[in-house]
């Protein structure tokens, strides 16, 4: 399962709450089964009170700086080059 940011806010009112929680979902992102999984997730952390926000956005999950720097690491290549094969000249036409 992949892991997502879901950003939520409250309806305008006296005092308006907005934030952001992590939460994991099999489904992609923004999907119905995606946000169903968002709102069930939020509704257990913050209970009744949460009930009337609005999830605004879900995105993925960034990976943290040292794994996406272990992932796009640039690696050495010590093969030795190929040798360049001479290609025949082939006359063609008349």
């Amino acid at each position: 399962m992949a892991t997502y940011t879901a950003h939520y806010r409250s309806p305008n009112g006296d005092t308006p709450v907005s934030g952001v929680f992590d939460f994991e979902s099999a489904h992609r992102a923004g999907s119905k089964g995606n946000m169903h999984d968002a709102r069930l997730k939020m509704l257990e952390s913050y209970g009744n009170e949460a009930v009337a926000w609005i999830i605004d956005e879900v995105k993925t999950k960034k990976a943290n700086a040292k794994d996406a720097q272990l992932d796009h690491q640039m690696q050495l290549d010590f093969r030795e080059e190929p040798e360049h094969k001479v290609r025949k000249r082939v006359k063609r036409g008349f």
